[in-house]
């Protein structure tokens, strides 16, 4: 699972613009979004972390990794 911070999220339309560019990438995946705390969750996704929020980032929200708690 992998988990990001993406500030520039403010509306359902945004949510559904991140969700979209990460299952461009990897359908599959299971895309959580909070736009209150502004914290996207994927779950099932092969992909490295950093592919993930650069496919975020291309789609226009800045996407910070967070480290997963050990």
């Amino acid at each position: 699972m992998h988990s990001f911070k993406v500030e520039k999220m403010g509306c359902g339309g945004c949510a559904k613009s991140v969700t979209r560019a990460v299952q461009g990438i990897e359908p599959n995946a299971r895309v959580e979004v909070d736009l209150r705390t502004k914290l996207v969750t994927v779950s099932g996704a092969s992909v490295p972390a950093d592919r993930i929020a650069q496919v975020i980032a291309a789609a226009g929200y800045p996407a910070e990794p967070l480290l997963a708690a050990a």
